[in-house]
């Protein structure tokens, strides 16, 4: 799939792609802003194969059926229970101690949709998991994506949310009315 996504990514669509994830890390936290339209996941799938990446998505178990859920797994989809009775983090810290290698990709901003605030849960399952969050991005205005520089997550939110918002300040979504970079409110789960 590399050469594939390499192909149409790089040469046909003409985007710059770089960036990776340290070696010899193996469990991580990747979150992608900005995240306006169902293309961040097209255009973020191609790029986490060029970058020869192997990434995981959480993806309502409900989708799991043949032969989309043979489908969603090639891709890198996970199943989950998105039920608040269910113990989402609990389902994912299993995840990171079942796997050798386990690298889940979040879109923060939770939705396509304009949102007020960022969600949290990508900063608690980081620390949950004891793992460094990875920042990438894709830039639409200027044709660039891939993954940026490593948070490892301090335990104080707002500060390490600060290095956030600096970092995707000046990417470009592809509904830039649709993106707000802002921190999740502290008191929001």
């Amino acid at each position: 799939m590399r050469g594939i996504a390499y192909f149409i990514l790089v040469r046909m669509m003409g985007w710059e792609i770089s960036g990776a994830v340290d070696p010899g890390i193996q469990k991580t936290v990747i979150i992608v802003a900005p995240h306006t339209s169902l293309w961040d996941f097209v255009i973020g799938r191609m790029a986490f194969w060029v970058l020869n990446q192997q990434v995981k998505f959480m993806i309502n178990g409900k989708y799991f059926f043949w032969p989309l859920g043979w489908l969603l797994r090639s891709l890198g989809g996970v199943p989950v229970k998105y039920q608040k009775t269910t113990g989402l983090l609990l389902q994912i810290n299993q995840m990171y101690q079942q796997n050798e290698c386990f690298n889940l990709v979040i879109t923060p901003e939770g939705t396509r949709a304009y949102t007020r605030n960022w969600k949290k849960g990508f900063y608690q399952i980081a620390t949950s998991a004891q793992v460094p969050i990875y920042m990438a991005y894709i830039d639409y205005k200027n044709k660039r994506g891939g993954i940026g520089p490593k948070l490892e997550p301090s335990g104080d939110y707002q500060k390490d949310f600060a290095v956030v918002e600096a970092f995707y300040r000046n990417f470009h979504a592809r509904h830039p009315e649709k993106y707000n970079l802002n921190p999740a409110d502290p008191d929001q789960a």
